[in-house]
């Protein structure tokens, strides 16, 4: 609807197109891929105003409404915006909302696996090379016209460095980012997304990469989604894998149930690490889509497992890291050199 609209101003002389809006919650929603992109002020034709209240402030305040919220103290009803901060803080399912309506803060209106806030705090730059550094990988093998994602996690002065690869099929990317309302042919273009040839992902790129990626570098282990193996296993003994590499006790690859106990303690790992800030995955576009969308479930147990938020969005990436970082196990990564400043004072 919005590229009819826009396309349809192209008639006119003097076009002049209005979007008012709340925040959308999500990242790769349209609005706020245009909000995005106005604050790169890369089209000097685009004029935007937002009135959002920072993320670190106190959602609760008065002061931080009135960021939000110019009208607040004037012709705005001031009671029942702070009725409903009174409810948000008595009752934290009820945040989400409060934040995006009434701050317009990009708050995901469910509870994540991780929040925004604590994803974005773990996006510092990835170093260029694994070279020379013990690498683990995780790998989720989706349906044949779905996303297939690899992720590799290094230690690298005592963090996770992270480094995603994703494939689709080429045919109907278009459609599929329309459908999906998730700019995949932009992140194609911007080297973020590999497609393959044809409407079904090619598991000849995807062996061939992972034997490359074997070739030239430490890889310890790789776990696996044990769905579609059978069709992606000879793929790898073609590429140049041998099969005490990917079968047996001594096997490069191994296989990672998708259920309640084996996710459980990949997951704890993982959260741990995100809320201490031992990752870093450098924003990766694709990636934090993936943990936007991922939400947790539990058995009685209280194991948990991921799952996705809505049944168009795709976690295959948060997957692939979980199970990345259930095969790195115990290891160690190394801690930073201690840095020291001597101060002398006459």
């Amino acid at each position: 609807m919005y590229e009819a609209l826009e396309t349809a101003t192209g008639a006119q002389e003097a076009p002049l197109s209005i979007v008012i809006s709340t925040q959308a919650p999500n990242p790769t929603d349209l609005l706020s891929i245009l909000i995005d992109d106005a604050k790169t002020e890369a089209d000097l034709r685009v004029v935007m105003s937002l009135y959002s209240a920072p993320d670190d402030a106190d959602p609760f305040d008065a002061k931080t409404i009135k960021m939000a919220n110019p009208a607040f103290g004037d012709f705005q009803n001031d009671e029942e915006v702070l009725a409903m901060a009174e409810d948000a803080r008595r009752m934290p399912s009820r945040e989400p909302e409060y934040r995006n309506l009434i701050l317009n803060q990009r708050v995901e209106m469910f509870a994540p696996f991780v929040s925004r806030s604590i994803w974005l705090a773990c996006g510092g730059e990835v170093v260029e090379s694994f070279d020379g550094l013990p690498v683990f990988g995780g790998l989720d093998l989706s349906a044949v016209n779905d996303l297939t994602a690899k992720v590799y996690i290094a230690p690298v002065d005592g963090l996770w460095h992270v480094k995603p690869t994703f494939w689709l099929p080429g045919d109907g990317i278009r459609e599929k980012s329309r459908i999906d309302r998730v700019p995949y042919d932009v992140w194609e273009a911007q080297g973020h997304l590999r497609t393959t040839r044809g409407k079904t992902v090619d598991y000849e790129f995807v062996a061939a990469s992972l034997y490359s990626d074997c070739e030239r570098g430490d890889i310890r282990k790789i776990a696996f989604d044990r769905w579609n193996w059978r069709h992606l296993k000879p793929w790898l003994l073609k590429a140049g894998f041998s099969e005490d590499q990917l079968e047996g006790d001594r096997a490069l690859f191994e296989p990672m149930g998708q259920g309640y106990q084996s996710m459980s303690p990949a997951l704890r790992d993982l959260e741990s690490d995100l809320l201490d800030q031992r990752f870093v995955h450098g924003n990766h576009p694709v990636l934090a889509m993936c943990a936007a969308n991922a939400v947790v479930t539990s058995d009685p147990a209280g194991n948990r497992k991921l799952d996705k938020a809505k049944a168009t969005g795709r976690i295959d990436g948060m997957v692939a890291l979980t199970m990345a970082r259930a095969v790195a196990g115990t290891f160690e990564t190394p801690k930073p050199e201690p840095k020291f400043q001597m101060f002398a004072f006459g």
